[in-house]
């Protein structure tokens, strides 16, 4: 499978480069070649497979070519070690529940699979530094699914006092190949230091580079593998016609993934992305322009996103249609206000607690069924990860898992750094 950037200006190339890269040269987005199409035999007989192995069919259309059988399942096995259940929250409605994984976040299937995949590329090639951006859970997820790997040392960019305590601990208290680079500044800033250093041809020079967003290819598309075994538990169901997906949308690598799941033969009806207060997106749909803005603080924080990367792909997808782009996709924008009442509302009818991200998508999707319709939202972290907020929000306590109260014991360790790119450059220069 070959790779080209969407900024239509460097050369096709290979996953193994597209991963290593992260980003192309001309500072596009890696999109494959092609999407292969699953046969309607598999989407009529999903039902009886495993997640495990129905991730393994997806991976296959993408990744067989270029990496051999054993090797990519054993990377999709490895990856997939908890459940991404499915959870009727009201009637015709139901919860995707994407926060089993060892940091309690959707973010960990990709961030997983992503360090399994850049440790079987560049295994004894030297070493390799990663850089992630983080609005919240990406630093978590990648820091973990790539602590203790050999050869790999990962920088976590992060906005000063704009992340939850609990997601703060869980990437600054790592160590080992893990450091946090604490960013006076949003998260737009973050992205654009390390967007930055991918264009800066001298210190790839001196370095080598990738990155574990979602624009990197390994980050983003092993997300469709949870939109299949969603369809596959709704098909166990008998509940599969007119199937709705909503997803809670920051940088748009999820939804983007979804979409793809949709162009290999993924039978879902239609989809819903829903916004916090950042709604560049949103308002690209009503108008059909592209507003990048700075983005605003909310209590759902992975979204705070004013020019979410992964549009360029999406946009791309769909041939720069925004009829076609419209006929698949709808969008949803909510306030603060809206978000807090949704989950104080959703608590007391139906007793599921929602973390500020779910309680968008909850809502989009209740607001966007139609008759015959069934749906299910990403819930995507767990909410014990904003206790704070949503215990005021219910005025009830919310539990914390173990493992997630085990980070918070941890020594917190960050480098500060200013939101200029020659600090941070000199910085990486250093160490």
């Amino acid at each position: 499978m070959r790779y080209y950037s969407t900024g239509g200006k460097a050369p096709l190339t290979g996953l193994r480069e597209a991963v290593v890269r992260g980003l192309a040269e001309d500072r596009g987005l890696y999109m494959p070649e092609r999407i292969p199409r699953l046969p309607d035999a598999f989407f009529e007989t999903i039902g009886t497979l495993s997640f495990p192995d129905i991730a393994c069919r997806v991976a296959d259309a993408f990744f067989a070519e270029d990496i051999p059988a054993g090797d990519l399942h054993g990377i999709v096995r490895e990856t997939l070690s908890f459940d991404c259940p499915l959870r009727e929250v009201e009637p015709g409605i139901f919860a995707l529940e994407l926060f089993h994984g060892p940091t309690l976040a959707f973010k960990d299937v990709g961030a997983r699979f992503m360090a399994r995949m850049l440790r079987h590329f560049t295994r004894g090639t030297g070493d390799i530094r990663v850089l992630v951006a983080t609005s919240g859970d990406t630093g978590s997820a990648v820091a973990n699914g790539f602590l203790g790997v050999e050869g790999i040392r990962v920088f976590v960019l992060y906005p000063k006092g704009k992340v939850s305590p609990i997601q703060e601990s869980q990437f600054t208290t790592l160590g080992q190949n893990i450091t946090a680079l604490e960013i006076d500044g949003c998260f737009d800033d973050c992205q654009a230091l390390v967007k930055a250093a991918f264009a800066d041809a001298e210190l790839r020079a001196a370095q080598r580079l990738t990155s574990a967003n979602s624009i990197n290819v390994a980050r983003f598309l092993p997300q469709a593998f949870y939109y299949f075994h969603a369809y596959a538990q709704l098909q166990r169901k008998g509940l599969a016609d007119k199937v709705v997906c909503c997803v809670p949308s920051g940088n748009f690598g999820n939804l983007c993934a979804a979409l793809f799941g949709k162009r290999m033969g993924l039978p879902i009806h239609r989809f819903i992305a829903a916004n916090n207060a950042n709604r560049v997106f949103y308002d690209f749909l009503q108008d059909g322009e592209y507003r990048p803005r700075a983005s605003v603080q909310t209590l759902a924080n992975a979204m705070d996103v004013g020019d979410p990367s992964n549009f360029a792909r999406i946009w791309d997808l769909y041939g720069h249609d925004l009829r076609a782009l419209r006929a698949d996709v709808s969008g949803a924008t909510y306030t603060d206000g809206q978000i807090a009442e949704t989950i104080r509302d959703c608590y007391a009818r139906t007793g599921y607690v929602l973390d500020p991200h779910g309680a968008c998508g909850y809502r989009a999707l209740k607001e966007g069924l139609r008759p015959g319709e069934t749906g299910f939202f990403c819930e995507t972290a767990h909410p014990a990860k904003f206790k704070d907020s949503v215990e005021r929000i219910l005025g009830a306590p919310v539990a914390v898992p173990e493992r997630l109260a085990a980070f918070m014991q941890g020594t917190r360790r960050a480098v500060p750094l200013g939101k200029d790119y020659e600090s941070f450059r000199q910085y990486l220069l250093s160490v």
